[in-house]
């Protein structure tokens, strides 16, 4: 599998600089996973280019849609929090250096990266991409 982040799988949608070398990186992938909270950090990027007025009201409507057929469809593989993973996130979190500045919602997708036994993670955040060594992973920002 292949760990995108909700902000690298909003660049399906979204016309930004870096969007056609994400998706071209994409096809042909077999799975794309993500951990179930991104499915709402995509609703909230497509929400900021409302609030930002890169979109209008109709065109932050069919985005969600459009998302939201494409996880019906299963183009998305999207992976569940659990009290495992959970626990697992507070381990990790436990052996991260005081220097280390990290949210909670990131350390669980880098957790559920490490997990799913992923050695990268697609990311264009700056502290998941400073955090992924401690969680085994590499991050790749295209």
């Amino acid at each position: 599998m292949i760990y995108f982040d909700a902000c690298y799988i909003a660049k399906f949608y979204l016309a930004e600089p870096d969007s056609p070398s994400v998706i071209a990186f994409a096809k042909g992938k077999a799975k794309i996973g993500c951990l179930l909270i991104g499915k709402a950090e995509v609703i909230a990027v497509f929400h900021r280019k409302l609030r930002e007025g890169v979109v209008d009201a109709s065109g932050f409507h069919l985005l969600c849609d459009q998302f939201e057929a494409d996880c019906a469809s299963g183009l998305w593989q999207w992976r569940a929090v659990d009290d495992a993973l959970l626990a697992s996130s507070t381990r990790r979190f436990r052996g991260l250096p005081s220097t280390t500045f990290l949210r909670a919602a990131d350390g669980l997708h880098l957790t559920c990266a490490a997990e799913e036994g992923c050695e990268t993670i697609h990311t264009s955040d700056r502290h998941m991409i400073a955090a992924a060594p401690a969680f085994g992973l590499q991050a790749v920002t295209l």
